[in-house]
């Protein structure tokens, strides 16, 4: 293999730790020759969109058609919704990230999962100027006792990304950083996103689980909900 696809394999690897075996993980380099995506899929780019959009757009549904593959099934196409969200098709579930230097998806069938999220991020430290619009004055008092300070709050903007999607599937409920506040178990890899508000069907201090990790250049999270109701 080249270098690029040994570090997509790694970064692939770091994703599958985070996430249960049911669940179908595909990645996608989008700066690699990739498959033009369905028309269906690119009609939801704008026309005067960058090079750089259309390849991480492009690479976002790659890694989602070979998703469903992992699953046994045929790629169709994944629309970008109304409110700009992935529309999955008839019976699974699923969640699209990237960064301009690597592309995932991870996708289930909804009989076994109600809802994923997950987001990655280039392992660079979050600017400081962000910081009051990202984390609540808890979260800031959390940071100051890391040694990693600026990293940890790259992986708190990311958890938010993660645990956002995954609530949406369900709420369709947009908000902003402010709408969960974390909770991490370092040890275990482990975050709890606890709202900090009602967002039916969640209630305030209800919390949606996630896992995290830091490795091959990415900040990696996820978000899972399954058997809740």
């Amino acid at each position: 293999m080249t270098e690029a696809e040994n570090k997509l394999a790694e970064r692939l690897d770091l994703m599958r730790l985070l996430i249960a075996a049911d669940v179908a993980v595909a990645g996608a380099d989008p700066l690699a020759a990739l498959p033009v995506p369905f028309a269906q899929e690119a009609a939801g780019l704008s026309p005067n969109a960058a090079a750089k959009r259309r390849n991480e757009f492009a690479a976002g549904r790659s890694a989602a058609h070979l998703a469903m593959k992992q699953l046994g099934l045929p790629p169709v196409p994944v629309p970008v919704g109304s409110d700009r969200a992935p529309v999955w098709p008839e019976g699974l579930v699923g969640s699209l990230t990237h960064t301009k230097s690597c592309a995932m998806a991870v996708l289930a069938r909804t009989g076994d999962v109600q809802a994923l999220g997950i987001d990655i991020e280039e392992d660079t430290p979050l600017k400081d100027e962000l910081l009051p619009a990202i984390c609540s004055e808890r979260e800031q008092a959390w940071l100051r006792r890391q040694d990693n300070p600026g990293q940890m709050a790259k992986v708190i903007f990311s958890a938010k990304e993660a645990a956002y999607k995954c609530q949406y599937t369900l709420s369709r409920a947009f908000y902003g950083f402010d709408g969960m506040e974390l909770e991490f178990d370092l040890a275990a890899g482990a975050y709890q996103a606890v709202f900090t508000a009602g967002r039916p069907p969640f209630a305030r201090g209800e919390a949606v689980g996630g896992r995290f990790a830091i490795g091959a250049g990415l900040i990696i999270t996820t978000a899972e909900i399954r058997g809740r109701g």
